[in-house]
């Protein structure tokens, strides 16, 4: 399956990446190589994640990493990553993009 990752996705990885980075740069940069590496193995068990407790929908979907939750839909041919979200954050439904 393809992975695709919504430009809103790739903003909070940029955004908790730039919070990572003001105390170390390099912690950083792993941080996100192992955000995009987690989500690969969805491209071969893309249901693996847990169903979204605030939404619901068996579609929308999470695997956690670390203190993160990883928000995707599984669509018919592809994954869409949808959000990051520290865990102990509320989902508010706009980062859904269509809710």
């Amino acid at each position: 399956m393809k992975i695709i990752w919504s430009p809103f996705a790739h903003q909070r990885v940029d955004d908790i990446a730039d919070h990572i980075a003001n105390d170390n740069l390099a912690a950083a940069e792993k941080w996100v190589n192992s955000v995009y590496d987690s989500v690969e193995r969805l491209r071969d068990f893309p249901q693996s994640g847990r169903v979204v407790p605030e939404v619901g929908k068996r579609e929308i979907r999470e695997i956690l990493f670390g203190n993160y939750r990883i928000i995707y839909s599984v669509e018919k041919k592809a994954i869409l990553i949808l959000t990051v979200r520290h865990g102990m954050q509320m989902l508010p439904l706009e980062d859904l993009g269509n809710e």
